[in-house]
């Protein structure tokens, strides 16, 4: 079984290469296997936030819910005005933003691809301020900038599915290729092969999430003390190399050094 993902891993890469199926993370630069068209990716997502603000209860405090989408549309500024600065706006055109606040006692929040958020009012109490908050938002809007969830997808279709496009996997074999997609964009739980490729990306929001609060108007250096009390109020964490996260001591010290990167971004509005 593990020379059997191992040879479908290998031959994704092999392909990346051959038939120049990458993409490049902005910012960071780092090469990412890109199999699905992004309007399929968020086409789906759509689809399936819809779905989920059906089954859920949104926030009925008035205030909150403002806070989430004032902060959430400075991160969105700050996003767009960064892929206008590089010359890459084509790249998001085909986002369609959403920040929702689902009334929840998850410390939870995550963004689908297309820039659909949910924060659940859970964390807010973790996050006190609106920089709190931006700290969380622009970490889960940089997964999907990352285009992190179509990244875990491809590889996931070369694993399980024999590289088996999305639109054909869709096709004959619907349910599998939905649950495959649910967890390539975070909603779904995995163990194995995955988990360490799962915490690169969780770093690699960490990254860009920094700099995109930095240029909202947010001081980065809001974030390692957000995880620092994140730390301090959750319970018995799993070990570093049973989880899809960094353990918490390993992400404040990323942060820490990352903060040299982001900090001339930040400008206080």
């Amino acid at each position: 079984m593990k020379r059997r993902l191992l040879l479908a891993v290998t031959g994704a890469i092999v392909l990346c290469g051959l038939v120049a199926a990458c993409a490049t993370v902005p910012i960071t630069g780092r090469r990412q296997l890109s199999l699905i068209p992004e309007s399929q990716m968020n086409a789906m997502s759509f689809s399936q936030y819809d779905q989920v603000l059906k089954e859920s209860q949104l926030s009925r405090d008035a205030a909150a819910t403002a806070q989430i989408k004032r902060v959430g549309a400075k991160i969105q500024g700050a996003v767009e005005r960064y892929f206008q600065q590089q010359g890459l706006s084509q790249q998001i055109e085909g986002y369609a933003w959403e920040f929702n606040l689902i009334e929840s006692d998850q410390q939870n929040a995550w963004c689908m691809p297309g820039g659909k958020v949910a924060f659940y009012t859970g964390i807010l109490p973790v996050c006190k301020d609106d920089a709190g908050i931006a700290v969380v938002m622009g970490h889960e809007v940089a997964h999907a900038i990352a285009r992190h969830g179509g990244e875990r997808m491809s590889l996931e279709l070369a694993q399980q599915l024999g590289g088996l496009a999305l639109s054909e996997a869709m096709k004959s074999k619907p349910e599998q290729t939905r649950n495959l997609w649910l967890g390539a964009i975070g909603l779904g739980a995995q163990v194995g092969v995955m988990l360490p490729f799962s915490r690169k990306h969780e770093s690699e929001a960490d990254r860009l999430g920094l700099i995109f609060m930095a240029m909202a108007g947010y001081d980065p250096r809001q974030a390692p003390k957000f995880w620092e009390r994140m730390a301090a109020g959750g319970g018995q964490a799993p070990p570093e190399f049973l989880s899809t996260h960094p353990s918490d001591e390993t992400r404040i010290r990323q942060l820490n050094e990352y903060l040299a990167e982001a900090l001339p971004y930040y400008q206080p509005r």
